[in-house]
């Protein structure tokens, strides 16, 4: 079985490979080579990430932090369901079942109300739509677009994926994070062949900043430009989060959520938590990671048992060897598919979003991350990893080294893509 199961691996790496060549395309991030030295707790920090990040940290917001398919759709229906005005969504992964169904019934009963609905979907990631779903959809007056079509010719910019994940309602509460539209997504995240994720609901003035993110790609697809009272209205404080909308879109040279994340883990002094399910961090970024662990940071990083893009799981493991030697404790959890893309830095800085530490998502891909600088929020991620890592094992630097010889083949013949993932 292993034998079998390994072949269909090499299989899919020369597939890969081969599209890889035809595209063409470059996934390296064009990282700032001097990050300046800051501490999380001085006040130059937050100006100092708002002028790299292009991105203003804004007072008087209420985050709710929502985990797997449990929280998160009920939340985000309930959501559409009360809509009155306009309703934007923007899907990276889209597949048929009760989930995308539900997702469906709901728009078009808003669309047929009056509500002005606009779906925004990857023309990859949302690949699998059925024209029966899209059909539904337009008929009852709903407005769907595609970011890049797949098309043949293959056009110049098919690296260039929308990747972004955004909710909102009204202009007024907003909703981000790992999710796709899949049953895959349902549960609490502790069951096989279920995504364990994490995401975020918004309400206060920054959710003006996560429909910009909305807008920024419906009017690059579309050419339609949206605006006014329905999408952008007044938004008084609603609680006591300062937060940040960091949207980032490599393929114009925008590399801002790369910038905030390495600033952020260049300023910890006491913990790093991270959890990622594509793990590649590039040079600058892994030799941030060390240079917390020498300074005295306690740095924990949070990786999938298994995962459903193999090869960049080898990728990944091939490179973890000089952060283990270096002191970065390292966990792969087992429970269930890990999805999430959470960051708490000194208990005082975290981001949920749906950035991976690849180079697809930092120097590719279209992302969008809410960064918060407060304590409360950030001890509720620290509570959720924590229980996390009790569903985790930890890989040590000698068990690395110490791995079959058939896996350091397959992460061998991985390693030419890394700059495609």
């Amino acid at each position: 079985m292993r034998l079998h199961i390994d072949l269909r691996v090499i299989r899919g790496i020369a597939w890969l490979m081969t599209t890889a060549l035809v595209i063409g395309g470059c996934a390296q991030v064009r990282p700032p080579q001097i990050v300046p030295t800051l501490d999380m707790a001085d006040a130059a920090f937050v100006p100092t990430v708002e002028a790299y990040a292009d991105a203003p940290v804004v007072h008087g917001n209420r985050v709710d932090v929502l985990l797997n398919g449990d929280e998160l759709f009920p939340a985000e229906l309930v959501a559409i369901r009360a809509a009155r005005r306009t309703i934007t969504y923007e899907q990276y992964f889209w597949h048929e079942g009760r989930v995308a169904t539900e997702f469906v019934d709901a728009f078009t009963e808003r669309c047929r109300a009056g509500v002005a609905v606009h779906i925004l979907l990857d023309g990859f990631g949302a690949l699998r739509i059925s024209r029966a779903s899209t059909s539904r959809l337009r008929d009852a007056g709903c407005a769907v677009a595609v970011f890049r079509p797949l098309r043949i010719p293959v056009p110049a910019r098919v690296d260039n994926r929308n990747h972004r994940r955004v909710l909102v309602v009204d202009g007024r509460v907003g909703f981000t994070g790992g999710a796709g539209l899949s049953d895959k997504w349902e549960g609490n995240g502790r069951s096989p062949e279920h995504w364990r994720d994490t995401g975020v609901r918004v309400t206060g003035p920054v959710v003006r900043y996560l429909q910009g993110a909305f807008v920024d790609k419906w009017v690059e697809a579309t050419g339609v430009m949206l605006g006014g009272d329905p999408y952008f209205p007044r938004l008084d404080p609603l609680g006591e989060v300062d937060a940040q909308v960091i949207a980032s879109a490599p393929a114009t040279g925008d590399f801002t959520v790369y910038s905030a994340l390495l600033l952020a883990i260049a300023a910890a002094r006491h913990t790093i938590f991270i959890t990622n399910p594509y793990f590649v961090p590039d040079p600058p970024m892994r030799e941030a990671l060390l240079a917390a662990v020498a300074r005295g940071v306690r740095v924990v990083v949070l990786l999938p048992g298994k995962i459903d893009f193999n090869v960049v799981r080898r990728v990944s493991r091939h490179s973890l060897g000089p952060l283990l030697r270096g002191g970065v404790e390292v966990y792969e959890y087992d429970a269930g598919l890990l999805h999430a893309k959470t960051m708490v830095v000194d208990g005082i800085w975290s981001t949920v979003g749906t950035t991976n530490l690849d180079p697809r998502s930092l120097g590719l891909n279209a992302e969008v991350n809410l960064v918060m600088y407060d304590a409360a929020v950030a001890a509720r991620l620290e509570r959720d990893f924590a229980a996390d890592v009790r569903y985790s094992r930890r890989l040590d630097y000698v068990r690395w080294r110490t791995r079959p010889m058939w896996q350091r083949l397959l992460e061998w013949v991985s390693l030419p893509l890394a700059p495609q993932l």
